[in-house]
């Protein structure tokens, strides 16, 4: 019986301390403040416009309430682009002559954070916070946070973005009417290229010159049509671990990406020549485009046919079609905020800002502004989206949001893990297909001029050999930034 007795005992003393333990993780760290003499905290940011906007009223509303209470105070520094603010973030973290102090927070893609982070410069949040309060954001967007180790939330979530389908509704009504076209088509990639190929061709025998037919698509951001391509086929192009970069630019999966946009291109049936495809739109040079969800305040209202004649369009947004046989993959995209290590009332009182601006209402209040998108799931979900949106006077914002929300609830949202070249291996990615396609589809167009068939100037490029060209002088790029 005595032995029971002390079994009984040590077994309730086992689950006592491995409840408390549990306890300990549901706490977070507080660090004690002063309301008469406030913590100020310094943000970096590469807002302009309306987010700028909307972010400093978030802040000014902050400071004069929470921050009062709580002896925060929060002081904002814009700082240009973001390219900008990557360099100077990076000049001041080397410590470069003439660069400024380091500030509390800085806003920055997952590239940018890895190399600040190597040098030991920036806050593990995980403590700060609890399991619970950290299960309230969308997955995905904590785990890019993470970085390389697991367990270390290093870049907090305060607004996301994803791609859409811009359509040029009303010019798209039109060649719908005349050829039986369907929006159902623009939800496979492939059935994108075939739509695009009945584009030319109803465009081409609208006039009497042979060969003219317009293109009807482009996309924005090459390096994401790679990325999310490749996924979609099961493929990741990087393997990274613990920053290390290994390419695997799988020729079977690269070939399928070449064979739906650059061949595509060389035929006339896509296009890029302004520098942002919303611009191409405008100038009526396609009706459909592939761009980030944070783009819709740019969707042009009208084309411009020339000086003196212009049409108003209506602009609709779609979910990015994805390969036929593909996974349900979409990109996430977006920069966090990151905090630099310093005192514990700093740290805290960063972590304390973030909380209260990524609070559902508030953030979707900041998101909106230039249709960027919340970072809770709570925020995430349609009813709130709808009623977070009914007051939106923009449409482009309010359809775009919509469907960007959707396109995070209906897919594995995706993006590559943060590596020591990251930002090296996306620029290449971004330019070598487009560039090959832009350049080559010149080449066709001069052919035809010269008095060649147009299947035959086509022909000349779309071969095994130019494919294999293109791919090895890629891969050899690549390769020469593993590690």
């Amino acid at each position: 019986m005595k032995k029971i007795a002390v079994y009984f005992l040590a077994c309730l003393m086992a689950v006592s301390l491995l409840t408390g333990c549990g306890t300990k993780k549901e706490e977070a760290k507080t660090v004690e403040l002063d309301k008469d003499n406030p913590t100020v905290i310094s943000v970096w940011h590469y807002y302009n416009g309306a987010q700028q906007e909307a972010f400093e009223k978030l802040v000014g509303q902050f400071n004069n309430k929470e921050g009062k209470e709580q002896g925060i105070y929060v002081e904002t520094y814009a700082q240009g682009n973001v390219y900008d603010l990557e360099k100077t973030v990076l000049n001041s973290a080397n410590k470069k002559a003439g660069a400024s102090e380091m500030p509390n927070i800085f806003a920055a893609y997952a590239d940018t954070a890895y190399q600040v982070n190597k040098l030991g410069l920036v806050a593990d949040l995980n403590e700060y916070l609890t399991k619970s309060e950290i299960s309230e954001y969308v997955d995905n967007y904590i785990e890019e946070g993470e970085l390389s180790k697991k367990g270390e939330l290093k870049i907090f979530p305060v607004a996301k973005a994803t791609e859409v389908l811009a359509v040029n509704q009303t010019d798209w009504d039109k060649f719908a009417k005349a050829t039986g076209a369907k929006t159902s088509d623009l939800s496979t990639i492939e059935g994108l290229v075939k739509t695009a190929e009945k584009y030319y061709k109803w465009t081409d025998k609208a006039t009497k010159k042979p060969n003219d037919g317009k293109a009807f698509y482009g996309r924005d951001a090459m390096a994401n049509y790679f990325f999310v391509g490749a996924k979609q086929q099961g493929v990741d192009l990087l393997k990274i671990e613990d920053g290390k970069c290994t390419v695997n630019f799988d020729k079977k999966v690269v070939r399928k990406l070449w064979d739906n946009y650059y061949v595509p291109y060389i035929k006339g049936y896509f296009t890029a020549s302004g520098r942002y495809r919303s611009d191409d739109m405008k100038m009526g040079n396609l009706i459909a485009f592939t761009g980030s969800s944070s783009g819709a305040a740019y969707y042009p209202k009208a084309v411009t046919v020339n000086d003196e004649k212009n049409y108003k369009i209506q602009v609709k947004s779609y979910e990015v079609p994805k390969f036929a046989d593909g996974e349900d993959y979409a990109v996430q995209q977006g920069a966090g905020m990151v905090v630099t290590k310093s005192s514990d009332k700093e740290v805290y009182a960063s972590v304390q800002f973030l909380k209260w601006f990524t609070e559902s209402k508030r953030n979707f209040e900041f998101a909106k502004s230039s249709s960027y998108l919340p970072v809770k799931k709570e925020a995430n979900k349609e009813k709130t989206v709808e009623n977070a949106m009914k007051d939106e006077k923009n449409e482009d914002i309010k359809d775009t949001v919509k469907t960007a929300v959707n396109t995070v609830n209906n897919n594995k949202m995706y993006t590559p893990k943060a590596a020591k070249n990251g930002s090296q291996i996306r620029n290449i990615l971004e330019y070598c297909l487009s560039d090959k396609a832009g350049q080559d589809r010149k080449a066709v167009e001069k052919a035809i001029e010269g008095g060649m068939s147009y299947d035959a100037a086509v022909g000349k490029y779309n071969t095994d050999k130019n494919f294999d060209q293109w791919y090895e002088k890629t891969l050899k790029e690549l390769k020469a930034l593993e590690g």
